[in-house]
């Protein structure tokens, strides 16, 4: 039988979108979606006549909240933001306390016992919370704001790490300070500082410190535990080639990062120069995130594809009492997939293996894309050289910020470590600082 459609009036929902589209440009979309739903579909063989979506909101007097209860997700505007929650999702998340251990901060709800056809019996809002009953009469609640902020549409808004991209010029310019050593080990507002300055910048300094194995030690556990690898806990840098490294030599290195050959690169290190007599030797530093994001806006096709590709990084020691054969696997930028925010590049030419997880008619492109990004990492602009001396300790964020040097003469020690980065992480949370 042939569908017949009628028009409604306009109803409250419509009203109210009508008035919130002068408000919000997303509800300009969500107006005509509400009207075009406004419509009964009846079919001349069925007497009944029901609508397929009705919208609904709160009342006029306070912050508008509107909503729609589809087949199998809710659909909710608030504060400028058009969200889609599904209904397994809600029922998941309740924050009730049999659902939801307050003390703990962990679910209580076995997820599995949750029916995965379930919806919701009952749907409301106040002006600041919805409410929604289940078919067994359970109650779950959600603060609106709580919803914007973990919606996927409202992570899409958000970086989970707010950064300021820089170049030599940006960084000089800016004339970032750094923390003096009895600041950074006594007191909290000397420790948020430096902690801002390394989320902000990947890099951070700390002046002042007693140029010793014993300081440089005490330094690093201020933020976090250090992180054990195959070259110790702390490591003395000299040019003996005591290990298999092109870094315990006086030869030049290009701009890298460490530890591409580890499944988890080392978030952090810290370098400290505690004693040089000669000369050359100035750190390199670039940000890779900047060079990068120049990849992404001239080359964007460039960008994806080196966020999409794997490559295999190795490192391969025989030395006398030093035998290791690590292997490291992903793409040389990592994003997040749901806001395309970089949080890692993973760049080192000298242990790059071979490339075998590339198909042959994706391999050109590939050399393209590396060095349109090498290029943009060369670039003399973006280069920030620092001249390392004992007292100055330098904290480089592994994952953003690649390194480098320049030749050397003389007698060099350089005395450092890795750190963990989720107790980095964790400690400038504690501190309220956004990580």
């Amino acid at each position: 039988m042939e569908a017949v459609c009628i028009s409604l009036p306009e109803s409250k929902s419509t009203m109210w979108c009508r008035r919130l589209a002068c408000l919000y440009p997303v509800a300009r979309a969500l107006q005509r979606h509400v009207v075009r739903k406004q419509v009964l579909r009846s079919s001349i063989s069925h007497k009944n006549v029901t609508a397929v979506h009705r919208w609904f909101s709160t009342a006029p007097d306070v912050k508008v909240c509107s909503w729609v209860l589809h087949k199998d997700h809710l659909e909710v505007l608030y504060s400028g933001t058009c969200m889609r929650f599904n209904y397994v999702w809600l029922r998941d998340h309740c924050r009730s306390a049999s659902c939801y251990n307050a003390k703990t901060n962990q679910r209580s709800l076995d997820t599995a016992t949750v029916d995965l056809d379930i919806q919701p019996a009952l749907v409301r809002a106040d002006e600041t919370t919805l409410y929604l009953t289940w078919p067994d009469g359970h109650m779950t609640r959600y603060g609106l704001e709580w919803l914007v902020q973990n919606s996927y549409e409202g992570q899409k808004q958000q970086l989970v790490q707010p950064r300021i991209l820089w170049n030599e010029r940006i960084y000089k310019e800016a004339n970032v300070p750094s923390v003096s050593y009895s600041e950074f080990l006594k007191t909290s507002e000397g420790l948020r500082a430096f902690l801002q300055n390394f989320l902000l910048y990947g890099i951070a300094f700390v002046d002042d410190v007693p140029a010793t194995y014993e300081d440089t030690e005490r330094v690093a556990e201020r933020i976090s535990h250090i992180r054990e690898t195959i070259y110790g806990k702390m490591w003395n840098l000299t040019s003996d080639f005591s290990r298999g490294d092109t870094a315990y030599t006086k030869l030049a290195l290009d701009r890298h990062t460490d530890t591409t050959y580890f499944q988890e690169p080392c978030g952090m290190q810290l370098f400290h120069c505690l004693r040089h007599e000669g000369t050359g030797g100035r750190t390199l530093l670039v940000d890779g995130f900047y060079a990068a994001d120049q990849v992404r806006h001239d080359y964007p096709n460039d960008f994806e594809l080196l966020s999409n590709v794997p490559l295999k990084h190795e490192y391969i020691e025989n030395m006398a009492g030093s035998n290791n054969h690590m292997v490291g696997i992903g793409p040389v930028l990592n994003v997040y997939p749901w806001n395309k925010e970089l949080y890692m590049i993973r760049y080192n030419n000298y242990d790059r293996a071979v490339i075998s997880t590339v198909p042959y008619d994706i391999v050109q492109q590939w050399y393209i894309a590396h060095r349109r990004l090498t290029n943009e990492l060369r670039r003399h602009e973006n280069e920030l050289w620092v001249k390392l001396k004992p007292g100055k300790v330098l904290f480089v964020d592994n994952w953003r910020v690649l390194h480098g040097r320049e030749s050397f003469t003389g007698y060099r020690q350089i005395c450092g470590c890795y750190l963990t980065r989720d107790d980095v992480l964790n400690t400038s949370r504690l501190l309220g600082l956004k990580a």
